[in-house]
Formats: structure tokens, C-alpha cells, sequence
């Protein structure tokens, strides 16, 4: 009688080990970008564990990290659907208070760059992106994805990648202009 036949049980821990486990970090990370909430996150990449694991022995062992977040993908779809729609917080009532530093007076360029203020103010340009394209952003610039990953975890074509990107990073530009934390164009 042959092994596998007579533990699938075993065969399937040992796909699990080999092709699941190494990209439990990557996962994590881009569970972070599509959630925003580190407790959603890690549900999201539990569900995906989970969804992994009762497929495995289905799986042909090529491209490992596209097909969990295939899986990672359809799961939060999945949440999302789940969900009520909650509403929106209008963030440009706090971009008023970046255009001056506390002393009264414009802040230099050090201060916007090293100042809390700065940080705040690129989270908030963020945050008040449409989420596809927070979710592209995030996804590429903060955790490095490249554009074909991004298009895999979003279920895009990666030119609605780059697309999605190159509005988002225009925004959030605009906005750092508009809060003072950045200089407008033309200005050195």
C-alpha cells in the first residue's frame, strides 16, 4: 500500500511546510495593506491559512505565493461582503492645522520633514484616497509588492495598477501641497 495513500493526513502537513509556511510574513504584510487593522490582518491571513490548508493537496505547487493570494483575495471579498457599510469621516477638517507650524509662523521645510506633523499629514492624504487606490499604494510603495504581485492580490490587470498608482501618489501630492506639508510645484 502506497505511504500517501495511507496518510494523506501527513502528505498534507508536509504541502502545507513546504509551499504555505514560508510565505506567512508576505501574507501578514499585505493582509496589513487590504485591512489597515493589525487584528483584522491577522483574521484575514487565519482565514487564509485555513482555506490554504484544506486545499493543499489540490494545489500543484507552482507559484505558491500568487495562489495564497488568490485565496487571501478572495477571503477578504468574502469579509467585505459580510460587512455593513460603515460611513466616512471627512479627513479635510484636519488638514487645516499642517499649514503653520505651532509657533505661529511657516514651517520650514526641516520641520515639515521631521515633524510629526509631516507623518500625519502623508497618513492622512492616504487615508482619504478611494480604497483602490489606498489599497494599490500600500500594497507597492509600503510593502514593496511589485506591480504584477499588486495586480495578482487585487485581481487587476497591473496596468490598472500602475494606473490606480500613478492617481493615488497625484493626490496625495496635491493634498501635502494643499496642508502646507509640501511645496508646489515649481517651487525649489
Amino acid at each position: 500500500m502506497d505511504e500517501r495513500a495511507a496518510c494523506p493526513g501527513v502528505e498534507r502537513r508536509r504541502a502545507f511546510a513546504e509551499h504555505v509556511v514560508p510565505e506567512v510574513e508576505v501574507l501578514l504584510r499585505v493582509a496589513l495593506s487590504l485591512t489597515a487593522q493589525p487584528a483584522d490582518a491577522e483574521d484575514l491571513v487565519q482565514e487564509t491559512l485555513l482555506r490554504a490548508f484544506r486545499a493543499v493537496d489540490r494545489f500543484d505547487g507552482r507559484h505558491p505565493r500568487a495562489w495564497l493570494l488568490t485565496i487571501m483575495r478572495n477571503a477578504e471579498a468574502n469579509r467585505h461582503r459580510r460587512r455593513r457599510p460603515q460611513l466616512l469621516d471627512d479627513p479635510d477638517a484636519d488638514l487645516d492645522r499642517f499649514a503653520v507650524s505651532p509657533a505661529g509662523r511657516a514651517a520650514s521645510p526641516e520641520e515639515l520633514v521631521v515633524g510629526e506633523a509631516f507623518d500625519d499629514a502623508v497618513e492622512a492624504a492616504v487615508a482619504a484616497l478611494p480604497g483602490k487606490h489606498r489599497q494599490a499604494v500600500l500594497l507597492v510603495d509600503v510593502n514593496g509588492l511589485t506591480y504584477a504581485e499588486a495586480a495578482r492580490v487585487l485581481g487587476v490587470p497591473e496596468g490598472t495598477v500602475m494606473s490606480r498608482l500613478h492617481r493615488a501618489r497625484r493626490r496625495i501630492r496635491d493634498r501635502l501641497v494643499g496642508a502646507g506639508a509640501a511645496p508646489g510645484r515649481g517651487a525649489t
